[in-house]
């Protein structure tokens, strides 16, 4: 799958939800692996906040994201945006914001969705990276019972339950079992609030933006019609009876459980900030954006260490190319050649196995008592893995043979012995140009990288 951004700019506008401020959002598209980025435009120099997770600063009623370089330059409120993008399968977007929050809009999801939609998507040329989960991920918060456990799956989906202690609003369940259900299902869910937690919030200079028309208001432990109308005079809402508890709404409930489906939309959009799709099933319990942002955090800080999953190896799966096809494009034999089959392959990319036993011919004499695979064997073996890339896209195969020219930026991370099963994933930097291939290889034993090298090999026609 190729990555993409939106096909034309477009604009949203509204108030922010705790400022209360006026605030254009201009969406435009962005290059390839640009992920998505809001630029600051009403403060100099116009700074960038990266949408990922080490740069969340705050999780208080909404996800708020700070400048690396300057903590002080931040943008609030930004899920419901990251979700609708998300879930619209844009990689890569930049937002123009002229203040500190994003506009709250209707309190969901829907103005951004049909946004996107009206302009529509653009395909771009570099290929889409996922995130696959691989085994189950889970992580606690132990103060408020919140957790929320990721496990593996060839799609992405999420089950979400909410509990409150509230006979208005006690437990909700809602459930996403594809993102192209995402408009019609959760987008035009709404953010809620109860009635006994606005003075709390106003007192801490919160939803100066917030009112009937974007968020559900729950009612459900009764006041004083005193204290019920200074809130409502506060807010500037219409006095309603102190002993009628329920939601409080100028537009009824979309779904009966719009509260668990707008919980569901956010988990979605605080996702959004892995910086990368997720493959894997969800179950969120009582989630919230902090609990959501620890997760992507944990996902963030693997990928930061090793910025590139193993892929996947299911050894029960026909090889795309086994050992006789493979000598039908390599002129490699006994003891040289070093890719046993081919598991995947792609436009720019392929995937190849070496099985290493303890009777290779190096382990004689490297070494005796402590045997290694030789580094210049696992880049030996990479490339052979690329020259299949290579000669898979040409006519004639047969009838060439393929030559390093450079080497660069060469890592061995840790050692290759008897038993490992060695996964090669190879692609091009650059289009093949003049027969000259520009790759980058990556050697995996599980899920850790063993070995990695960039390369040049120039396609030579055999005399």
């Amino acid at each position: 799958m190729k990555q993409q951004t939106i096909k034309a700019e477009f604009c949203v506008s509204g108030k922010g939800l705790h400022s209360g401020v006026k605030v254009n959002a201009i969406f435009k598209p962005a290059p390839e692996n640009t992920g998505y980025i809001f630029k600051r435009t009403d403060i100099e120099d116009a700074p960038v906040i990266e949408a990922l997770a080490e740069n969340v600063v705050a999780t208080n009623r909404g996800t708020v994201l700070a400048c690396k370089t300057n903590k002080d330059i931040k943008v609030a409120t930004v899920e419901h945006a990251l979700a609708a993008l998300y879930a619209s399968g844009i990689d890569n977007c930049l937002i123009e914001i002229n203040a500190p929050e994003m506009p709250i809009l209707d309190g969901s999801s829907l103005e951004y969705i049909s946004k996107i939609e009206e302009v529509g998507l653009v395909e771009q040329n570099a290929e889409k990276e996922f995130y696959v989960v691989k085994q189950r991920i889970k992580v606690v918060d132990e103060a408020t019972g919140s957790s929320l456990i990721v496990l593996p799956d060839d799609d992405f989906s999420i089950d979400t339950m909410i509990e409150f202690d509230s006979p208005v609003l006690n437990n909700q369940f809602a459930s996403l079992n594809s993102l192209s259900d995402f408009k019609d299902e959760i987008a035009g869910s709404r953010t809620f609030v109860f009635v006994r937690e606005i003075m709390p919030l106003i007192e801490n200079n919160l939803i100066k933006g917030g009112d009937l028309d974007n968020a559900i208001v729950v009612y459900d432990k009764e006041m004083s019609q005193e204290e019920l109308d200074k809130i409502a005079d506060i807010t500037g809402v219409a006095h309603t009876k102190a002993n009628k508890l329920g939601y409080l709404n100028n537009k009824p409930l979309a779904h009966p459980n719009e509260p668990a489906r707008h919980k569901l939309l956010d988990v979605l959009g605080d996702l959004a900030l892995i910086g990368r799709p997720l493959k894997g099933r969800i179950i969120a319990t009582r989630p919230g954006h902090t609990i959501n942002t620890k997760l992507s955090n944990q996902i963030r800080k693997e990928l930061r260490y090793q910025n590139v999953q193993a892929p996947v190896y299911d050894p029960n799966m026909a090889p795309v190319m086994d050992i006789n096809q493979i000598r039908e494009l390599l002129p490699h034999r006994y003891p040289m050649q070093l890719v046993d089959k081919v598991i995947e392959i792609g436009d720019n990319y392929i995937v190849g196995v070496k099985n290493v036993t303890s009777n290779e011919p190096f382990f004689q004499g490297h070494f005796p008592q402590e045997p290694v695979m030789p580094g210049v064997l696992q880049i030996e073996a990479m490339a052979q893995v690329g020259g299949l890339l290579v000669l898979s896209g040409v006519d004639n195969p047969e009838s060439y043979s393929t030559y390093f020219m450079k080497i660069d930026n060469v890592k061995f991370r840790q050692k290759v012995v008897p038993g490992d099963t060695l996964i090669f994933h190879i692609s091009f930097m650059t289009p093949l140009r003049r027969g000259c291939a520009v790759m980058k290889g990556y050697a995996f034993v599980g899920e850790k990288i063993v070995s990695e090298v960039e390369f040049m090999a120039q396609i030579i026609k055999n005399k």
